[in-house]
């Protein structure tokens, strides 16, 4: 792990070295070649981009499968742009004198470099290409059950019902006799009560009138 850890730290050194040199390289260039102030930084930063757009389209096309040939020519354009102005800021070039040819190529760079970025931004992207395979599954066979292992079903035999015997009623209690005088009363209620409506009194209605208790209804009953 540390080995790992320590090998990516030196690339990381080794791309900001190169790309803070580049960076300069491609500045002095640009100011040299006319291109004073804020354009002469905008200029590395272009070439820059430009070269890792181009990469970068062009691994996900080689790892897709497919043919590569237009990220790979930005790159290459990109590429050149930037060897171009190291070699030419080594010493080899005189930046106080600077070509007219190499003016016209500073300065038509960034309609160069617009219409490649376009044209990278507005390709096809391309899926990855799974890295693994499904493979089918097989279908899972349900065994059916055999009938002999089937267990029997087992007869329960019916719940018998027995009758319902109704409850014997009550015995009634044996009427109380009444003394003569009650019976009279009775009797000349019962009268006067068939003389007003024409029918016979009820045994309730007189056992009330005499005040006596609900159980001496039936004797009062008994002589009605």
């Amino acid at each position: 792990m540390r080995a790992q850890l320590a090998r990516v730290d030196a690339v990381i050194v080794q791309a900001v070295i190169a790309g803070a040199l580049s960076f300069s390289h491609l500045h002095d260039l640009a100011e040299a070649a006319g291109q004073g102030g804020w354009k002469a930084w905008a200029y590395p930063v272009s070439v820059d981009l430009l070269l890792v757009a181009a990469w970068r389209r062009m691994r996900e096309a080689q790892r897709a499968g497919q043919p590569a040939g237009g990220p790979r020519l930005w790159f290459l354009v990109a590429l050149a742009a930037s060897l171009g102005a190291n070699v030419a800021t080594a010493g080899l070039l005189d930046l106080d004198d600077v070509p007219a040819s190499l003016r016209v190529v500073v300065a038509g760079w960034p309609a160069v470099a617009f219409f490649g970025g376009t044209l990278l931004a507005h390709s096809p992207h391309t899926p990855e290409a799974p890295s693994e395979t499904e493979t089918p599954t097989a279908p899972v066979a349900i065994e059916e059950p055999q009938r002999d292992a089937l267990p029997e079903p087992s007869i329960e035999p019916e719940p018998t019902i027995e009758p319902i015997t109704a409850p014997a009623p009550a015995p009634t209690a044996p009427a109380v006799s009444l003394p003569p005088a009650l019976v009279d009363r009775v009797r000349v209620l019962a009268e006067e009560h068939r003389a007003a409506t024409g029918g016979p009194a009820d045994p309730d209605a007189v056992r009330a009138r005499l005040g006596l208790p609900a159980s001496m209804t039936p004797s009062v009953a008994a002589h009605l």
